[in-house]
C-alpha cells in the first residue's frame, strides 16, 4: 500500500510518548513492503510544540540525529509555513514539501494522529475528493473522553474511519455513531530496539520512566512509587520532563534521583542498568478508560523488566497478572513485592523473561503492522 501519516512529530519524543509507537510502526510496515511517507507539520523555525522543546533540551539535537540514524527506513518529510525549508531540514537531511500534488496523487490510505489541527483534516477531506484515498484518524489519547468537545471539532463522519488504541477509546466514537467506522489498535513494542539485554550490570534497584502528569497520577506516585521505594531502601532513578519544583523537591527528600529527559532510545540501556520497574497509569487509564496499559509497559515488558504495577483493569486480557507482572494493590503491598523482587534474583529474572515472551508472541510493532494492514483492507 501506499501509505501517508501525519503526526505531531516524528522527530521528537519530548512529551510526545506516542513517538515511540509510531516510528515502531511505521518501521515495521516499511519491512512489510508498504510505501510510507511521514509528515510533521513546522510552524515555526523549530518546529512544532514538542520538537521545540526537545531542541531546548543540551542533548534535543543529538536525540533527532539519534533517531534519524537508527530509523534511516523512515521517509521523514517536513511542511509548513517556511515554504523553501528550515534550518532543521537542512540539518538532518529532511525535505521539504514542495508539491502536494507530487505527495497525494497515488497515495491509497492517508492516516492522520489526533495530536493535529482541525484544519488539516478538513483540508485533506478536499484532497480525497481530488484523489480518492481512505482517510484515517489514529487516536492515542484520553482526549476523547477528558475533552469531549475536541472531537466536535473534527470532521468525524466525513472520514472513512477512526483507529483508537484501546476499545474502551474506540466505544467513544461508536456512541451516538460520530464515527462510520471504528477499530481498536493498541499500541505494541519495537522490538527491534526494545529487548533483553544482557551483559550489562544493574546498577539501580528501580528505575521509573515517565513524564509530570498534570495531577493525573500525582497521588499514585506518592503511593506506589516513592513511599515504596523509601521504605524497601530502594536506589531508585526516575526520567522524564516537565516536573515542577516542588515535584523534584519531593524526588530528592525520598532519595530518588532524577535523570531529566531520556531519549526514548536511550530507555532500553536504562532498564538494562535496574532490576525493577512500576507501572503507575494516569487517572483515566486506572478508572474511565481500561484495557490500555500505554506504551511503556509493551516497552518494559519486551526489556525483560520485571514489572510491578498499580492497580489498571486489563479489559483486553493483553497479559496475565501474577505471570507477566504482578499487580499491587495498595502502599505495602508495593513496598513487600519490591523487597522481594529485589531479593530473589531468579524469580525476578523469570517474571521478566514470562512478560518478554508475551509482547513477543503478542503485542510488537509486527503485529500491529498487520492489525493496520486488515483495518485498511476492510475500508476496501
Amino acid at each position: 500500500m501506499r501509505i501517508r501519516y501525519f503526526a505531531h512529530s516524528w522527530l521528537s519524543d519530548w512529551n510526545h510518548g506516542n513517538a515511540h509507537f509510531l516510528r515502531g510502526l511505521a518501521s515495521a510496515l516499511v519491512g512489510r513492503g508498504h510505501e510510507v511517507r511521514l509528515y510533521e507539520p513546522m510552524p515555526g523555525p523549530r518546529g512544532g510544540w514538542s520538537l521545540a522543546h526537545l531542541l531546548e533540551e543540551p542533548k534535543g539535537a543529538q536525540a533527532v540525529q539519534q533517531m534519524r540514524e537508527t530509523f534511516p527506513d523512515l521517509d521523514v518529510r517536513l511542511f509548513g509555513p517556511g515554504g523553501s525549508g528550515t534550518p532543521l531540514s537542512r540539518r538532518y537531511g529532511l525535505p521539504w514539501v514542495q508539491d502536494w500534488r507530487e505527495e497525494l496523487r497515488e497515495a491509497e490510505v492517508v492516516i492522520v494522529h489526533e495530536w493535529n489541527e482541525p484544519e488539516l483534516f478538513t483540508w485533506l477531506l478536499g484532497e480525497r475528493r481530488r484523489y480518492g484515498f481512505r482517510t484515517l484518524l489514529h487516536d492515542t489519547h484520553h482526549r476523547a473522553w477528558s475533552e469531549p468537545a475536541l472531537l466536535d471539532r473534527l470532521p468525524l463522519r466525513e472520514l472513512d474511519g477512526v483507529i483508537a488504541f484501546g476499545e474502551s477509546v474506540r466505544q467513544l466514537y461508536e456512541k451516538d455513531g460520530r464515527a462510520r467506522r471504528s477499530y481498536t489498535l493498541q499500541e505494541g513494542a519495537d522490538v527491534v530496539h526494545f529487548r533483553t539485554r544482557g551483559g550489562t550490570e544493574a546498577v539501580d534497584d528501580v528505575v521509573w520512566l515517565g513524564n509530570w502528569g498534570d495531577e493525573e497520577r500525582t497521588r499514585e506516585l506518592e503511593e506506589f512509587l516513592f513511599q515504596p521505594v523509601r521504605e524497601a531502601q530502594a536506589k531508585t532513578k526516575i526520567y522524564g520532563v516537565r516536573y515542577p519544583v516542588e515535584a523534584r523537591a519531593r524526588l530528592q527528600q525520598t532519595g530518588i534521583s532524577y535523570g531529566g529527559y531520556l531519549a526514548n532510545l536511550d530507555a532500553p540501556a536504562a532498564y538494562a542498568r535496574a532490576r525493577v520497574t512500576m507501572h503507575i497509569p494516569r487517572g483515566p487509564y486506572a478508572g474511565a478508560l481500561p484495557g490500555i496499559p500505554t506504551i511503556r509497559v509493551f516497552e518494559a515488558l519486551a526489556s525483560g523488566m520485571a514489572l510491578l504495577s498499580a492497580p489498571w483493569t486489563d479489559s483486553e486480557t493483553l497479559f496475565t497478572a501474577g505471570k507477566d507482572y504482578w499487580p499491587v494493590r495498595n502502599r505495602v503491598e508495593a513496598a513487600a513485592l519490591l523487597v522481594q523482587l529485589l531479593s530473589r534474583p531468579k524469580q525476578r529474572k523469570e517474571l521478566g523473561r514470562q512478560g518478554a515472551a508475551t509482547v513477543a508472541a503478542r503485542h510488537t510493532c509486527g503485529h500491529r503492522a498487520q492489525e493496520l494492514e486488515a483495518i485498511c483492507h476492510d475500508l476496501g
